[in-house]
């Protein structure tokens, strides 16, 4: 069944069963609260860490003999890479041992120094401004969140931590998100930190995703940053209904959830590279499905409806998040759907220029169109074809592979398009 129609499908379901819905907030909340599945769906977050972790022990042991011989010493631990495929508890690893050591050394009790942490998510500060400001507050010094250079917020850093006796460890988790939209200048300086510190020290630890970021990396950078390196191998199905077990007994009340369902969460997750967050956000959302019904129970249907909503909302948000003119062209590939097999790289350069010269902005050239194409093709937004059309060559057709649903609500953000989905793709010339 084609994703449309399964998109169309969803929406006149949830129609339907608003239709069937209390009249009044007042009757809503009393069945909520009557029929609440959760005892806290906190636990089932990804940034939550449990007191155990599961299946990882293995990788906290390794973290922390890297780590804590240093440190009871005196002396700076080295600085260590991370990596592994989404969801393989890399962070959890890493923010279950940082807090430990805080917690066990942070007031300076029982080693020579006194430790501090600090970890920084580089996806949501991707700039050596932002990243460098988090670090400042992580030490106490208020910044302001622009205005300053970056040579003086790292200045800032560097006196702070310098003031006292002390041995930070700082992580950056996704740390290519930083490397690849601001470069390796500000790593290579925070490798270097130690030589221009007098008394205090610090640890690198670099967290990602991408098992080809170093190659990212300036050699002077990966040699340092690489002194010592984890990798976490993917969960198996087994390993992920462990998690998933411990986890619902948490957040769930007893006996909500029906035999069968923690089984096909972790089976559907185990099939997309062992990711535990996708486990843990199928359970949460077919719990939050079976919540908003008013069941007694999760059941596999719930589940099965959560894998839908989950990937239309990840589509919406990878389109809101895209660059205007890979909006754009998204837009010109929406406006020519109905086109057998697809359309090709020329129609949709010409829809997309009467569009964006429609807006009152510049075009750019079909050759970064065909460029932006292909990137929406990688990201699964897009299907790309090339098909053999004899001694005329070969020809590209581009077809949606996200739901229009989905579609129309992710680019419905955008104000300067959001006129031409109001008017049903009416863009004032043929297409």
């Amino acid at each position: 069944m084609p994703v449309q129609w399964l998109d169309r499908l969803i929406f006149y379901y949830f129609h339907w069963k608003a239709c069937l819905m209390p009249t009044t907030l007042d009757e809503l909340l009393r069945r909520l609260m009557k029929n609440s599945l959760f005892r806290d769906r906190e636990k089932l977050r990804p940034d939550y860490v449990p007191d155990t972790l599961p299946h990882r022990e293995g990788h906290i042991t390794q973290l922390a003999q890297i780590l804590l011989p240093p440190i009871i010493r005196g002396a700076r631990p080295s600085n260590v890479f991370i990596y592994g495929y989404t969801g393989t508890g890399k962070t959890a690893v890493t923010r279950y041992v940082l807090n430990w050591i805080a917690s066990r050394f942070g007031d300076g009790g029982g080693t020579p120094r006194k430790v501090m942490t600090a970890m920084v998510n580089c996806s949501n500060n991707d700039t050596n401004y932002r990243v460098l400001r988090a670090l400042n507050v992580s030490l106490g010094v208020r910044v302001p969140f622009t205005g300053l250079s970056v040579a003086e917020l790292y200045e800032r850093f560097k006196r702070k931590l310098d003031s006292g006796d002390t041995i930070m460890i700082v992580a950056l988790d996704e740390i290519d998100s930083l490397v690849k939209k601001s470069g390796d200048e500000l790593l290579y300086k925070l490798t270097r930190i130690n030589s221009e510190l007098t008394k205090a020290r610090l640890s690198l630890i670099g967290i990602t995703n991408d098992l080809n970021f170093r190659d990212y990396l300036d050699a002077r950078v990966r040699s340092s940053l690489g002194e010592e390196e984890l990798v976490f191998q993917p969960y198996n199905a087994d390993e992920l209904r462990d998690i998933l077990e411990h986890r619902a007994k948490l957040a769930f009340y007893p006996g909500v959830i029906e035999d069968g369902v923690i089984p096909l969460c972790a089976h559907l997750a185990a099939r997309e590279h062992g990711d535990a967050r996708r486990a843990l956000d199928l359970l949460r959302v077919a719990g939050e499905i079976a919540e908003r019904e008013g069941a007694e129970k999760i059941t596999i249907e719930h589940v099965k409806r959560a894998v839908l909503e989950i990937e239309r909302d990840k589509a919406v948000e990878l389109i809101r998040t895209l660059p205007f003119h890979s909006k754009a062209v998204l837009m010109a590939i929406y406006l020519l759907r109905d086109r057998p097999g697809g359309a090709t790289t020329g129609e949709i350069y010409e829809v997309y220029t009467k569009l964006v010269r429609g807006i009152g902005l510049d075009p750019v050239t079909q050759r970064r169109v065909s460029d932006i194409i292909s990137e929406l093709d990688v990201v699964g937004l897009v299907q790309a074809r090339l098909l053999s059309r004899g001694r005329y060559g070969r020809t590209k057709y581009v077809s949606l592979r996200v739901g229009e649903r989905a579609l129309t609500e992710g680019l419905r953000g955008d104000e300067l398009l959001r006129g031409y989905l109001d008017r049903r793709g009416a863009l004032g010339f043929r297409v």
